[in-house]
């Protein structure tokens, strides 16, 4: 508005519509009269009231000024309007941008829903057992086709892969549980019947170490049927004492320590109850003591076996290389005894925990419950 003002000035006395120019303070009109008559200096000046814009502007004679009016009641009005028209349209674009965001999030829920109530199932079945009810589930014809249906199709073929896979594992150990046994049960029955025969002092020797290897046989077959087979969950709840087990595995390896000149102290600190599979815990206690006594040389003694409220130490004294080969998992293929990994994985399915400590002069295996 300004610069239309000063457009003005510079084309006086040519005007336009709302513009006038006066020459005289008497002319102008009658709420500007007494205000002309104070003599205001050159400038723009407004009239809020009046709705009126006065531009005050020098002439050839000094003694008076000439005045140009604007009228701007027009243009304000209009500049009402297009605040009225911005309001409007910005009402108009944010009521259109809400609604774009809501179909947008309904549209996102109806897309993703179909995924999430497939992930929903997968993650309520076990691979392990799958019933019929389960493959009525995941049927893919449920699910459309689409990306969905074709997620669907791939999940449902890798579960019935797992199923079949399943299935052969235990029909696998099944037929094995009753072959690996029968030969252990003749060469018990051939033993015994050995046992009552008149044997010489060497024969009776290699009796020994025959029934030796018979028993760490059928323990090697009993902790890997343990591990396999699904059968037997009844046992992982059964209650048993602690120190007898303890007793009979150190009993059972003592032929290890033969000729070593090493004794084995069992500490009996509590008398401890475990819930859990026996045979496991047995097996579990029959690798570490064997452990200790197969990497015990000569005089390196005492071994030390500490039953405690929740858990067991067993602790052998060693040198260098021996703790290097002792605390490998995969230390040895000499039987069960030296295998730590399969402890690791039996403590696992049991709930149970076994670490290794180990320094320059001893190695603690420990398992607690």
């Amino acid at each position: 508005m300004t610069r239309q003002l000063q457009h003005a000035i510079e084309s006086y006395p040519s005007m336009p519509i709302n513009l006038r120019g006066y020459d005289q303070a008497s002319n102008l009109p009658e709420p500007l009269r007494e205000w002309a008559q104070t003599n205001p200096g050159e400038g723009v000046y407004e009239f809020e009231k009046e709705e009126l814009h006065v531009a005050v502007l020098s002439t050839e004679n000094e003694q008076r000024h000439a005045f140009v009016v604007f009228d701007v009641a027009g243009i304000e009005a209009a500049s009402s309007e297009d605040w009225w028209w911005l309001l409007v349209i910005t009402g108009v674009v944010g009521t259109l941008g809400t609604l774009g965001f809501g179909l947008g999030i309904v549209v996102m829920r109806r897309a993703v829903a179909p995924v999430a109530q497939l992930a929903k199932v997968v993650a309520d079945i076990n691979p392990e057992q799958l019933s019929a009810e389960d493959h009525k589930r995941i049927e893919s014809t449920r699910f459309g086709d689409d990306e969905v249906g074709l997620l669907a199709r791939t999940i449902e073929k890798t579960l019935e892969r797992i199923s079949a896979f399943v299935e052969r594992e235990r029909y696998f150990t099944s037929s094995a549980s009753h072959e690996l046994r029968t030969p252990i049960t003749v060469i018990t029955g051939a033993l015994e019947l050995l046992e009552q025969s008149d044997l010489s002092a060497t024969d009776v020797k290699t009796l020994n170490r025959v029934r030796r290897a018979t028993l760490d046989m059928k323990t090697t077959i009993e902790m890997f049927l343990c591990l396999s087979r699904e059968t037997d969950d009844g046992l992982y709840n059964e209650m048993f004492l602690v120190m007898p087990l303890v007793s009979l595995a150190v009993e059972q390896q003592r032929y290890l320590l033969s000729g070593k000149f090493v004794d084995v102290e069992i500490a009996e600190h509590a008398n401890p109850i475990v819930y859990g599979h026996p045979q496991a815990f047995s097996i579990a206690v029959n690798n570490l003591v064997r452990n200790a006594f197969e990497h015990t040389l000569d005089g390196q003694g005492p071994i030390t076996v500490r039953i405690k409220q929740n858990e067991l130490l067993v602790t052998n004294q060693v040198s260098s290389d021996a703790d290097e080969r002792h605390t490998s998992p995969e230390a040895s293929s000499h039987g069960y005894g030296l295998g730590l990994g399969i402890v690791q994985r039996l403590c696992e399915r049991n709930g149970w925990s076994f670490s290794l400590i180990s320094d320059e002069k001893r190695v603690i295996a420990r398992l607690s419950w």
